[in-house]
């Protein structure tokens, strides 16, 4: 790990970014409250079972199509925030996108709101949260600087595995990559692309909500199975790189 510096962690357009998300959160907020109509939102509350879930996707039907704007904002609002600040229940999220807007406009939602969220988890831990990831992950972390340092060349290709595998949870990632210095350029693009797969196969069982009986329906050995194989193809390019570089030395 690199050495302490007193210099700030963050350049301008960094801070910039993440004063703009800050900023975000507010205008999005309050334009979502002075434009929604007088009634009663007791019903508003992030899920946590599936049966919450159904309730508040049969309540928000109606808001959605009469007032689309509003719930996109106040939607991508709480799924930022909750990137952000690390909080769970993101994949219940993901399926009310599904199960509200449908395949396309939910896995573009989703892919948006979670690079957006990540984005400014990615900004927030380069600032203050080196001293949470070594007291949370303290061996993991070492395993990722040292991944990382062997892989510098192909990054992108790494980071891409990651993401679209569950080898490492993805709230990890957001939190460890500034730390082991992660480009953010890298980071952003892995995050983006590689989020496609998992997104849509949440948003897709979205759509048929009622059908579901766990969370656990959603992953089944063929999903995990072709994650991994999309995953397996974005690295193949790093293993051909090594064993030419393997070939080129051994001549």
């Amino acid at each position: 790990m690199g050495k302490g510096s007193s210099k700030f962690p963050l350049s301008g357009w960094e801070v910039a970014v993440g004063l703009a998300v800050v900023v975000s959160f507010g205008i999005g907020l309050l334009g979502v409250y002075f434009s929604m109509p007088p009634s009663d939102y007791s019903f508003l509350k992030l899920p946590r079972t599936l049966e919450e879930l159904q309730t508040l996707r049969d309540h928000l039907e109606g808001y959605a199509s009469d007032y689309t704007v509003q719930v996109l904002v106040s939607y991508c609002t709480v799924y930022i925030f909750m990137q952000t600040f690390m909080i769970p229940g993101t994949i219940f999220m993901s399926l009310l996108a599904g199960a509200l807007f449908g395949v396309f406009q939910g896995v573009a939602l989703v892919v948006f709101a979670a690079t957006a969220g990540a984005s400014s988890c990615y900004f927030l831990s380069k600032l203050i949260g080196r001293p949470l990831a070594f007291s949370l992950w303290p061996d993991k972390l070492a395993y990722f600087q040292a991944q990382v340092s062997k892989r510098r060349e192909k990054l992108l290709n790494y980071m891409l595995f990651l993401r679209v595998t569950p080898t490492l949870p993805n709230t990890f990632i957001n939190v460890a990559s500034p730390i082991v210095d992660v480009p953010y350029h890298i980071f952003f693009l892995a995050t983006f692309i590689g989020l496609i797969p998992a997104a849509y196969v949440t948003v897709k069982a979205g759509i048929a909500l009622g059908e579901l009986r766990s969370i656990g329906d959603l992953y089944d050995f063929q999903s995990i199975a072709t994650l991994f194989f999309i995953g397996i193809v974005s690295v193949t390019p790093t293993l051909f790189s090594k064993n030419q570089m393997a070939e080129s030395e051994a001549n």
